[in-house]
């Protein structure tokens, strides 16, 4: 793992997998009889999403949604663009989002009032991390694996300069790598 600087561990494939289990059960039993959509962010939420969808025992419906971030303004303002869109009809339908982490909570917002915009039944929000410190704006989070605090993530999805996803674990970096810091 050249040019990876792990601080330390946060949550092993192990932990990660037994929460995952816990509220696959979880969304198994509250939407029992109702038409479920998930909804993957991607790229970040895609091992979590694939993960937790062979959890629930349900049928469920599943898409992908992509938004990319507008450079220099995303983090502060939280607009974003839709880079891939649904291929489902959401109308009439239960929607949880699924979501890698959760820091302002200004995308997922956007995303939200995005997809009510098609009459679903209700849409919810299932995110692996959530750091509630951080947060700006209030969003309907149904469900999350872990709290947070300010650090930066790499594995399970997340990553640095789109490298370090495939990690099994959630790791901490002593320091961001970019492609800046050379």
């Amino acid at each position: 793992m050249k040019d990876l600087h792990i601080k330390r561990i946060l949550f092993s494939e192990e932990q990660i997998a037994n929460r995952t289990a816990e509220i696959g059960k979880q969304i198994t039993q509250e939407y029992s009889g109702k038409e479920l959509v998930l909804v993957s962010v991607l790229k970040g939420s895609m091992y979590f999403f694939s993960d937790l969808t062979r959890q629930i025992d349900l049928p469920v419906g599943i898409d992908m949604i992509a938004i990319g971030s507008i450079p220099d303004t995303t983090s502060q303002t939280g607009i974003v663009r839709i880079t891939k869109d649904l291929d489902l009809n959401i109308t009439g339908k239960h929607v949880l989002v699924v979501e890698d982490i959760i820091r302002t909570g200004l995308t997922t917002a956007y995303l939200i009032q995005n997809l009510e915009a098609r009459k679903p039944l209700s849409v919810g929000v299932c995110s692996l991390l959530y750091n509630p410190d951080r947060l700006l704006i209030n969003v309907p989070i149904s469900y999350y694996g872990f709290e947070i605090s300010r650090s930066w993530l790499v594995g399970y999805g997340m990553d640095i300069d789109e490298k370090w996803r495939n990690l099994p674990y959630i790791a901490e970096l002593e320091k961001p790598r970019t492609k800046n810091d050379d």
